[in-house]
């Protein structure tokens, strides 16, 4: 069986912080709940037994040290790829969510994570990084095993549209998001990528 694991990293802010819109340009450490949601998923993986014959993630710190957890004391080292890095949230990079909200709009917030429509101002690259989720699965489908990719949220959701099938599956969620600690399973099988599980915490 052909599986790509889809991970976002976890929790940056502490309990009682503010929540900012952090992306591309911003990059803050774990805290340590975001150490243990890292870690309890690693349990569940070795409950289940699963291994990787891969491992990429972001340049980012957060999603380096989530990964970096994941896959302690085993193979494969993780290896870095640019288009798994966050957006830019251009103006609103950094800023406390209650201030974006209030700029952009709840509506327009609920158009990115329900169908990866961008807000105004936001510097996503779409077609890049469609086109760079398309080539590793299409390399995937070739392959026996699990692949881990470790990203942000921004990143995370245009998997789920890299292929007609996917995106079909797509509709069917209630949001293309996934919460900090969350993973996502694509599974190859009878010729095509299907979503076999997104935004699941252990």
């Amino acid at each position: 069986m052909t599986i790509v694991l889809v991970v976002r990293h976890g929790d940056t802010f502490a309990p009682g912080e503010p929540v900012r819109r952090i992306g591309a340009r911003s990059d803050p450490p774990l805290t340590a709940e975001g150490r243990a949601q890292a870690g309890r998923l690693r349990a569940r993986l070795a409950a289940g037994e699963t291994t990787f014959d891969e491992a990429w993630t972001s340049p980012l710190r957060r999603t380096r040290e989530t990964a970096a957890a994941l896959v302690a004391d085993i193979d494969p080292v993780p290896r870095t790829a640019s288009w798994l890095a966050e957006i830019d949230h251009g103006r609103d990079e950094d800023r406390p969510e209650v201030e974006v909200v209030a700029r952009i709009g709840a509506g327009t917030l609920a158009a990115w994570d329900r169908d990866a429509v961008p807000p105004p101002g936001w510097v996503v690259d779409g077609p890049a990084r469609l086109a760079a989720w398309r080539g590793f699965l299409a390399r995937r489908s070739a392959a026996e095993g699990t692949a881990l990719m470790v990203t942000s949220n921004g990143a995370a959701r245009f998997a789920l549209l890299a292929t007609a099938e996917l995106a079909a599956d797509a509709r069917a969620l209630p949001s293309f998001k996934l919460r900090t600690g969350a993973c996502g399973r694509l599974v190859f099988a009878g010729g095509a990528w299907r979503i076999d599980g997104w935004d699941e915490r252990p």
